[in-house]
């Protein structure tokens, strides 16, 4: 009885913590599903708009990949933080600041030191995917692996939800029968989907 009453409340209590990552997980995945019917509703999109443009001069060390230019370009700017870098083939150097809420662009002109900042507007479609996709360990910044760390425990959590919830289904002997119907027909319908799709 005792164990019973520590699946069932750690059943609830991590349903009850994790909540808003399972929600954001399941309204990020219907945006992506249903991407053009979503996409009905911002016909107006602008990617990026222009929030800023100076001239700094930034000097690089030799051999500097993009990415560490990218770091000293936001250390200039004091924007550190997740980034990607590249150089185009007209030698600029653009880097994309990662952002939940609002993404930067930064295009930085080598010889003539022109700085361009642009941010992307807020929308709630891409707010979902950003933060569904946001992932791993590769960022040097410790609120990123921070990130990370939580989504591993909302996986963890999905796990232990399977097996908490097959424990209390098994010891309520009057649903054993549609218990069990479901579980068969669950896994028969993903293998038919896994086999022919």
């Amino acid at each position: 009885m005792n164990f019973s009453r520590i699946v069932r409340r750690t059943h609830m209590y991590l349903g009850l913590f994790f909540g808003p990552w399972i929600l954001m997980y399941a309204l990020s995945t219907v945006v992506m599903n249903h991407r053009d019917w979503v996409s009905s509703f911002y016909p107006e999109t602008v990617p990026f708009v222009t929030e800023s443009e100076l001239t700094r001069r930034i000097s690089f060390p030799e051999e500097a990949s993009p990415a560490e230019q990218g770091r000293l370009v936001l250390q200039a700017l004091n924007m550190e933080g997740a980034f990607s870098a590249r150089r185009t083939e007209e030698g600029k150097l653009v880097i994309l600041r990662n952002h939940p809420v609002h993404p930067r662009r930064i295009t930085y002109e080598t010889e003539s030191g022109h700085l361009q900042v642009e941010q992307q507007p807020f929308e709630a479609p891409r707010f979902l995917e950003r933060m569904h996709r946001r992932r791993g360990f590769q960022q040097d910044y410790l609120l990123e692996d921070v990130w990370a760390l939580s989504v591993d425990l909302v996986i963890l959590t999905m796990v232990v939800w399977a097996f908490s919830g097959a424990w209390m289904w098994w010891e309520l002997k009057t649903t054993r029968l549609w218990g069990i119907s479901c579980l068969v027909f669950g896994f028969g319908l993903f293998a038919f989907f896994l086999l022919t799709i």
